[in-house]
């Protein structure tokens, strides 16, 4: 199955959440299920997993995922799977590949750009 994740801006900030399991920092995202298409489904993972809405801005297909380029929108009375913080550069204890984070937070930033 596909995935996606999103990152998802407040300002020169972006969210990431403590995902316990993996012991580590991530972008909020998961699988893509039938029928919904990757901007819909890094709405549903980023409120379930965060808490908040996001406005999916631009889609970038990394070739083995999805990424959203994305504004933070208002947390929600959903109680999140996990805690979140918003951070303005990668934190050094991560989930995943650092270099894929690497070039995704600029691309993401550089798409939000003046629109935030």
């Amino acid at each position: 199955m596909p995935t996606v994740y999103a990152i998802a801006f407040n300002g020169d900030r972006f969210l990431m959440i403590f995902n316990e399991k993996r012991g580590g920092w991530e972008m909020p995202g998961g699988r893509i299920e039938d029928g919904e298409s990757a901007e819909d489904a890094a709405k549903r993972e980023f409120l379930e997993e965060s808490g908040y809405d996001i406005d999916v801005l631009e889609i970038k297909d990394l070739g083995h995922c999805w990424v959203c380029a994305c504004l933070l929108l208002n947390k929600t009375n959903c109680s999140p799977e996990m805690h979140s913080e918003l951070f303005l550069e990668i934190p050094e204890n991560i989930a995943f590949e650092r270099s894929e984070y690497e070039a995704a937070v600029p691309w993401a930033r550089s798409a939000v750009s003046g629109r935030n």
